[in-house]
């Protein structure tokens, strides 16, 4: 085991395997952490790399790494892309016929699959729970991780059924947990509800200095989305919305003034989803307008622009889906705009979504934050930075209220 966690050996891994020459931050010290046996909650940042911290060091263990995520969508890219580099891995998923079903598993058995990816809602099944049993898994990576937190942005009770799941394993794999939004007291109901009170947290910093925040108050967003797209013309963005049929309206007004854009929500086929995702990323249609239903997983780099027609419900879902603009590391534009008219929309989502009188009170909690996010005339950069508990004393001149503040007439007359 010390050769394992040796640094250079881990290097000539991370080269073997997937052709880097360096970690990102935070990658070594993790992979380090699951070497030794440590389970670990890592919060990485939008295009971290976080994958790799699971995969390199599941590559080099013995047994199967069963990857716990959220959409199958996400389940299927990641399965293929793992398949792409030469390793073995499969997912599985209620469409599959039992003969899929069957080859899938049996190849888990026979050490012919590596990483098995599966949603939450398998772990109750029974003749899962008797796969696992007979299968050497050696690895739970748990992606997502803010899912399992009733106070996160994403919860999925679901989640709740995986500490069982592992104590029916007769023997307790190690367990690595995975997200890029998640507070402080979300870390803590992490931990708890995984049963991993022991974890390493890993929390390599929010920040994602090539990124400019704006929020523009506007009562007219066709034409203020309009102003900023003619100003984008030849750059690849997506435009989040909170309703389908929002979705569907600015989709028809994009394309009327000349843009190609394409719609992704909940309500269309899954046919057509797949095509215009696809379509997106790979770069043949540069625009997608979508509602939260789309992004996670989504490995485009060169997202130039992300902008919120309509303000997001929270501050976490925000930053997650701003955060699929600039993952190539150059510079990127991530547009709120914003009327009082969202808070009423976001109010009405709510007191449908939540009929549970103290998780409705939470959400409400969460939306007065992300309000005052649209309305702060401080740096926006620090406000983000601070709600997720990274404290920071300067101004980040690189946000539209630092944009805004840099250039005041009070700053003038006092000189500053």
């Amino acid at each position: 085991m010390a050769r394992i966690i040796d640094s250079d050996f881990l290097h000539r891994a991370l080269q073997h395997f997937y052709g880097y020459s360096s970690f990102r931050t935070g990658q070594e010290e993790i992979i380090s952490e699951i070497l030794h046996g440590q389970p670990v909650l890592a919060v990485l940042p939008t295009g971290a790399g976080k994958s790799i911290c699971f995969q390199l060091p599941s590559l080099l263990l013995k047994g199967v790494t069963l990857v716990i995520s959220p959409l199958i969508s996400l389940m299927k890219d990641q399965a293929e892309a793992l398949t792409a580099r030469g390793i073995p891995a499969a997912y599985l998923d209620s469409s599959m016929s039992s003969n899929e079903y069957g080859r899938v598993l049996h190849a888990a058995l026979n050490k012919q699959c590596k990483f098995l990816y599966v949603a939450p809602e398998r772990l109750v099944n029974q003749q899962f729970i008797d796969f696992a049993r007979q299968a050497y898994i050696t690895m739970v990576a748990v992606d997502e991780a803010h899912c399992v937190s009733q106070w996160g942005h994403s919860f999925r009770k679901e989640y709740y059924n995986i500490p069982d799941f592992i104590q029916a394993l007769p023997t307790k794999p190690l367990v690595a947990a995975f997200t890029a939004t998640a507070t402080p007291d979300v870390r803590r109901d992490i931990i708890k509800r995984l049963g991993i009170p022991e974890a390493k947290i890993v929390v390599t910093g929010f920040d994602r200095p090539n990124l400019h925040f704006a929020v523009q108050r506007t009562q007219d967003k066709e034409r203020s989305l309009l102003e900023f797209m003619r100003k984008h013309k030849k750059d690849c963005g997506v435009v989040y919305c909170a309703t389908r049929n929002k979705v569907e309206s600015v989709t028809q007004l994009l394309r009327r003034q000349g843009f190609s854009a394409l719609r992704y929500h909940a309500g269309l086929t899954p046919e057509e989803r797949r095509e215009n995702q696809n379509a997106f990323v790979g770069g043949s249609v540069p625009l997608i307008v979508a509602t939260n239903a789309f992004g996670m997983g989504i490995d485009k780099p060169d997202v130039r622009f992300v902008v919120h027609y309509n303000m997001p419900k929270d501050i976490e879902s925000y930053y997650q889906e701003a955060g699929r603009a600039g993952r190539d590391g150059l510079p990127a534009e991530c547009l709120l705009l914003y009327d009082k008219a969202d808070i009423a929309v976001n109010t009405y989502l709510i007191g449908h979504d939540q009929p549970d009188l103290t998780w409705k009170e939470h959400e409400l909690q969460l939306l007065s934050k992300m309000t005052n996010y649209c309305n702060t005339s401080m740096c926006l950069r620090k406000v983000l930075l601070e709600y997720f508990g990274e404290k920071t004393t300067s101004q980040c001149n690189n946000c539209g209220n630092c944009d805004v503040n840099k250039n005041a007439s009070w700053r003038k007359f006092l000189k500053f």
